[in-house]
């Protein structure tokens, strides 16, 4: 088993834990409320936990905390942008959304990202390492106590690609939707992978309550190969397949999201081409208007071209949305803060 922090473990395993460290059993449960529902920045906040046990745990397995860094709040639309430290000094995003439905968390699953996706800042620098589950939650829980807001839904759309990590998130899922912690329904849980197949198809035999996304942004496999590399391995049909698999193991619908870059894939033809693509599957298109890069060249397309796009998909009788941009003044999108501040630091040495 790979060794995690405290927060990473079920409460079973600190019960191991505690048989282990010669101490009695009922300290786990304490110890996981602490974790899990008081939601502790520190072990040192476990004042009825013994301080000799206390640094028997920081000893045997740590505490892998977060640690805001700063943090922008849109004048535009209240969206809360925090950039957390991790304990090896790692930098992580994570987004807070206000809604009238409730509060939603946008999370980061790895530190950077191997995948490449052309449009996306958060694959500029690649991939450092993965999240354990902890660092994952910690995002949650930190956004949650400093707000003194509950969090309602959880979207896995941060910097990373979490079927990259899985083990780790899978882990971590179980956790956050644990009763005996924060208890937040499955079905308020969104995960967006650019396309892992194996681990699409792996997901849905769990048949678990979350909303499978796919990051597909392109109607062609040709298109989607100079937009993302992950598509030279995995084809458009492999992931229809995958897609029909999750479908029919969970009954949940499938969200497709599609970046739209002007004078690429925003043509009435992609769009055509995109719903013959789709229309067998019980899905859902989310719209997204290309978020600029100084690295690359992407332009959003105009307004009308955007609507055009979602009209001609609802012609062809797919449902389709267009995101409503939230946080753009404070560089919203996924790994522009992250990217930013080390650019900064750089500067100033």
């Amino acid at each position: 088993m790979e060794t995690y922090d405290i927060r990473s473990m079920t409460l079973e395993e600190i019960e191991a834990l505690m048989v282990t460290l010669g101490e009695p059993k009922f300290r786990a449960k304490q110890i996981y409320e602490w974790l899990h529902k008081k939601l502790v920045q520190s072990l040192d906040e476990m004042t009825n936990i013994p301080l000799a046990l206390r640094e028997k745990i920081k000893q045997e397995v740590g505490f892998a905390a977060v640690e805001e860094e700063t943090k922008s709040v849109s004048k535009i639309d209240g969206t809360t942008k925090f950039l957390f430290k991790l304990q090896d000094g790692s930098m992580v995003e994570s987004v807070l959304m206000k809604y009238k439905h409730g509060n939603s968390v946008c999370i980061s699953s790895q530190v950077g990202c191997r995948m490449g996706c052309r449009f996306c800042a958060s694959t500029i620098g690649g991939l450092t390492r993965n999240l354990l589950p902890s660092e994952m939650l910690g995002q949650i829980y930190y956004i949650q106590k400093s707000t003194q807001e509950r969090v309602s839904n959880v979207v896995l759309m941060g910097t990373g690609e979490p079927f990259d990590n899985y083990d780790n998130f899978f882990r971590m899922l179980h956790l956050l939707t644990n009763p005996q912690g924060l208890n937040i329904s499955q079905r308020n849980i969104t995960v967006s992978t650019c396309g892992i197949v194996p681990k699409i198809k792996e997901l849905a035999k769990e048949h678990l309550q979350i909303t499978l996304a796919i990051s597909l942004h392109s109607p062609t496999d040709e298109m989607r190969k100079e937009l993302m590399p992950i598509a030279n391995r995995y084809s458009i049909d492999e992931i229809m397949e995958a897609c029909e698999d999750y479908f029919n193991e969970t009954k949940r619908r499938i969200t497709f999201e599609y970046s739209l870059v002007a004078g690429v894939n925003d043509k009435p033809e992609h769009a055509t081409i995109l719903a013959n693509r789709l229309k067998q599957l019980n899905c859902h298109v989310n719209l997204i208007p290309v978020n600029p890069i100084e690295e690359r060249d992407f332009r959003q397309p105009e307004q009308e071209s955007i609507q055009n796009f979602r009209k001609m998909l609802e012609k062809n009788r797919i449902n389709a949305t267009i995101r409503r941009e939230m946080g753009r003044d404070i560089q919203g999108a996924c790994g522009q803060l992250r990217k930013n501040y080390q650019k900064n630091i750089q500067q100033t040495k």
